[in-house]
């Protein structure tokens, strides 16, 4: 079973892998069936579909408005 993991536009999520720059810290950009995320490092965009998203996804660390 495999365990649900809720996230919305501008959120910051720590991928399994580093990037090339360095960083795992991320910005998810598009959420859909496919899932956007701008590097907080160097700024690169990237698209990939949800599936490979979720299994690439280490944590997700929500944003101050998603707090609120």
């Amino acid at each position: 079973m495999e365990k649900l993991v809720e996230f919305t536009l501008g959120d910051e999520v720590i991928m399994k892998k580093p990037h090339a720059c360095g960083t795992n810290l991320w910005t998810i950009s598009r959420n859909g069936a496919d899932i956007k995320i701008k590097c907080n490092a160097c700024g690169r965009e990237i698209m990939m579909d949800r599936l490979e998203f979720m299994r690439k996804l280490k944590k997700v660390i929500k944003n101050e408005e998603t707090k609120g």
